[in-house]
């Protein structure tokens, strides 16, 4: 697509100067950026109120416009986000080491910027300021692909960005938006190796596997989180019963949200039924075993792809099992490797767990909804990688760079 082609050049041309810009210079727009959203919030609310209006004429419901949905509560979060990357350590420029040879060459490492960012997103339109907002203080244009369900609330976040990259007499193509929100601007997204340096999807795994099977340019897979909470027979049940409530329905909608809970057979009994009335409490749908159907009544059969499925709703499955053991083995054939968590007591459980599963994030006594950029000191995060290269888990500042090898030398040749 021409369009894309157009932008492509715009962004390329805008990273000269972005990764040249020193700490104060970006932390000064990003400080004025945070300054505009609260100023702003109205202008952004009216955005997003229209793409409300128009997501329920396209039928969406549940988990999807909870995402899209944004708040004055949401918009105060977003901007404190961009001021806590202020806070953050600048990683561009940082040496990582440097070593003499016995040639007398001194050769070290140095942290830079990727390049250009490319991101293709749904639903979300916190991302498009998480996103702008980690590129610019690690020195890399973004170049951001939303879908059409958030495109004014996005172009609304975009437009505040543009002012006050402009007020600080920069470039304001470091941070775009596309404005073709069509299936074929994304396909084009993928194979812009003319401009892009990486691809990064954040979206449902439909979206995530089309990126990483279609795409030229080089992907992070993000996000598809299909995420247990197992409850060992040393757990303590107060404990188990708050982190798997807050797991499931604190933001049910969210990649870090638990979708399946594992329940070992010696607490079964009490367990169960304990975790079960709070959850039907909540509104949620327990899909189970058939010792889970026994001690609830109310939950209904699962049946095998539940065991794989992230539901992204107020829907878990339960299954009882015999050891910690099992417990990993099910967990890392059926798991996303995004979070997941132990319940437990028992020190070498704890660390059995910690040691073999095979995830982004493994927790011991914590809810998984703890995986996640701003929690983790990051401010915001691109994405969550569950790959294991170039990056895994939330993805901060340091995420965003690379290495340039530089050396230096006093006439050596070779």
């Amino acid at each position: 697509m021409e369009e894309l082609n157009e932008i492509g050049k715009k962004a390329k041309q805008a990273t000269g100067q972005l990764a040249n810009l020193n700490t104060d210079q970006k932390n000064k727009v990003l400080m004025l950026v945070a300054e505009l959203l609260e100023k702003l919030t109205d202008t952004i609310l009216k955005a997003n109120a229209i793409d409300l209006e128009q997501g329920k004429k396209m039928g969406l419901k549940g988990a999807v416009v909870d995402r899209l949905t944004l708040s004055g509560e949401r918009i105060a979060g977003i901007a404190e986000g961009l001021r806590e990357i202020v806070q953050l350590e600048d990683p561009i420029g940082e040496i990582e080491e440097m070593k003499k040879r016995p040639n007398g060459l001194l050769i070290g490492k140095k942290r830079v910027p990727l390049g250009v960012v490319g991101v293709i997103y749904e639903s979300r339109p916190n991302v498009t300021a998480d996103v702008a907002g980690l590129c610019i203080k690690t020195g890399n244009v973004c170049l951001l692909r939303g879908g059409k369900e958030a495109f004014q609330s996005n172009n609304a976040i975009v437009k505040i960005f543009h002012e006050a990259i402009r007020s600080c007499e920069l470039d304001p193509n470091m941070v775009q938006l596309v404005q073709n929100t069509t299936r074929e601007s994304a396909v084009a997204m993928m194979k812009l190796n003319d401009y892009l340096d990486i691809l990064i999807p954040r979206g449902g795994a439909g979206l995530i596997k089309t990126v990483v099977q279609n795409s030229t340019v080089p992907v992070i897979e993000t996000g598809v989180g299909n995420c247990h909470v197992y409850v060992d027979d040393a757990a303590d049940l107060e404990k188990a019963v708050a982190i798997v409530y807050n797991a499931k329905t604190h933001r049910p909608g969210v990649c870090n949200a638990a979708e399946s809970l594992l329940v070992h057979e010696h607490v079964a009994e009490e367990i169960i039924p304990a975790i079960g009335k709070v959850l039907m409490a909540g509104g949620v749908e327990i899909r189970g075993d058939e010792t889970t159907c026994r001690l609830i009544p109310e939950a209904t059969a699962a049946v095998d792809e539940d065991w794989a499925t992230e539901y992204l709703d107020l829907v878990i499955s339960s299954k009882v099992i015999g050891s910690v053991e099992e417990a990993v083995d099910h967990i890392n054939r059926y798991g996303s490797m995004h979070s997941e968590s132990i319940i437990t007591e028992n020190y070498s459980h704890a660390q059995y767990f910690l040691d073999r599963v095979d995830a982004a994030a493994v927790y011991v006594n914590a809810s998984t909804r703890f995986t996640d950029g701003f929690e983790f000191g990051y401010g915001a995060e691109i994405g969550i990688s569950t790959q294991k290269l170039h990056a895994r888990g939330p993805m901060g500042l340091k995420e965003l760079t690379t290495n340039k090898y530089i050396i230096y030398g006093s006439g050596q040749i070779r």
